[in-house]
């Protein structure tokens, strides 16, 4: 399947390529793969204030989008989902997918659903909701990790 010269983050015509995509439809995990680019970019980004050595943001970053720091950070802002997000985030987190070695099962579904979560929103071009919910999942894990 070949998506063409309109593929361009970009432009417009991106957020007529994601418009064609009934977001409903789509496997959990796919959203959640979605979601998981995204937020190991903004991730990355974020991070490039702290001018450590590349070596250093990539361990922090690791951590940040680790399992367990994501099922951390769902619970920070859990209250403050609507229906519908927290329809997407429980799709994620019931999808059958395998388990991570470094973080409880529980961690690991809680993870793959808020990255289903921000897959939604990603797709759905509502970037000011999911840049408040990645601004926050990132500054509760930043927080934790610098108290450890």
């Amino acid at each position: 399947m070949s998506v063409g010269n309109e593929f361009n983050l970009m432009d417009d015509n991106f957020k007529k390529f994601c418009d064609k995509i009934d977001i409903r439809t789509l496997q959990p995990l796919a959203l959640a793969y979605v979601g998981d680019a995204y937020f190991h970019l903004f991730v990355r980004t974020k991070l490039l204030v702290y001018k450590y050595k590349v070596n250093d943001l990539n361990n922090l970053s690791s951590k940040i989008v680790s399992a367990v720091y994501q099922s951390k950070a769902y619970h920070e802002i859990e209250n403050t989902l609507t229906e519908d997000e927290k329809y997407f985030f429980k799709r994620g987190r019931n999808a059958k997918s395998r388990s991570s070695h470094s973080a409880t099962t529980a961690e690991y579904h809680n993870s793959t659903g808020f990255e289903a979560l921000l897959g939604v929103l990603f797709l759905k071009s509502d970037y000011t909701r999911l840049n408040e919910i990645a601004e926050a999942a990132f500054n509760s894990a930043i927080n934790d990790i610098m108290e450890e």
